[in-house]
């Protein structure tokens, strides 16, 4: 993904904190989808301080980490992150909005990243990354202000550079590609599956009878496809390609070949080891062509579209 544009303090110059944007960027958002599900999946990695990597997070390495996975460039620091974008109120704040809070004495000692509304999403130091509410007692006394730093958009729609993965279809250097939905996953495999798709009274809280996506969820979550997270089924949130191999495995009851998996991304520990190293075992992946699988990548409709082919 080509790296986009910061909103500027000042809106007649392309620059902030006095370093211009490079020319190799874009003004093209990414969606408050991609936003959300960026930051969530990283959920649960414990607090380290100066860490920077999923395996361990400090504040702003986390506010970082999510805003350089799509495309744009922060300041390393809270403190220096605080001087980027414009400021917003809180009763106008949007997702993807930086919050920052008086921690430690200091203005802007901590740093995470709204939802929208009252909820944000940072690496706290006794609970790593989680949601928190800003208006709860401990954070709603220490809040203290946010920066928009970029736009993001509602379309699921985002320019990306098509890269080497053997399973994409490559049509060209540059290609409009949309995130493969739960819902829309749930629908291309129900219909593969052939599965009986007329019951619409759905198990899940966030999917109504009425919905698109209620008679395939429900079909697939009678097979134990899709379990749901707490009783929601998030029909708008992508699959991580992880998330997808475990789906796929259960999905078509496919079983072990033989174990050559040598993705570099993915250890023995690795919670989806075994259903990528049975996809791989199959032949339905062959990884992104340079060691890697991607696990946290999400999925593209073209490629669950070539999964699906695969093992039809």
């Amino acid at each position: 993904m080509k790296k986009k544009i910061l909103l500027p303090i000042f809106a007649t110059f392309m620059i902030f904190s006095g370093v211009g944007m490079g020319s190799n960027n874009t003004a093209q958002a990414a969606s408050v989808s991609e936003l959300t599900a960026t930051a969530s999946k990283y959920i649960g990695v414990p607090y380290v301080y100066g860490g920077t990597t999923a395996s361990g997070l400090d504040c702003s390495g986390f506010t970082q980490l999510v805003f350089k996975q799509l495309g744009f460039d922060l300041n390393r620091t809270a403190a220096s992150q605080y001087k980027q974008g414009s400021a917003v109120s809180k009763s106008d704040l949007q997702p993807g909005d930086l919050v920052f809070f008086n921690t430690t004495g200091k203005v802007a000692s901590h740093v995470g990243i709204s939802l929208g509304g009252d909820k944000f999403v940072h690496a706290g130091t006794s609970t790593g990354v989680t949601e928190a509410n800003l208006n709860s007692s401990y954070w709603a006394k220490r809040y203290n202000g946010a920066k928009r730093v970029a736009s993001f958009g509602e379309s699921n729609k985002v320019v990306a550079a098509v890269s080497s993965e053997k399973e994409e279809v490559k049509d060209s250097a540059i290609d409009f590609t949309i995130y493969a939905s739960r819902g829309e996953v749930a629908i291309q495999l129900a219909k593969t599956l052939g599965l009986d798709t007329s019951d619409t009274n759905s198990p899940f809280t966030d999917i109504k009878s009425s919905s698109k996506y209620a008679g395939a969820a429900t079909a697939l979550y009678k097979l134990g496809v899709f379990t749901g997270d707490e009783g929601k089924f998030n029909p708008a949130s992508p699959l991580t390609r992880a998330q997808m191999a475990k789906v796929l495995v259960k999905a078509f009851d496919l079983k072990m070949k033989q174990d050559t998996l040598n993705f570099t991304d993915v250890p023995t520990s690795h919670w989806a080891h075994n259903d990528i190293s049975i996809l791989a075992s199959n032949g339905i992946t062959v990884g992104k062509g340079d060691g890697t699988f991607g696990t946290n990548d999400n999925v593209m409709l073209k490629h669950l579209t070539a999964f699906i082919n695969r093992l039809q």
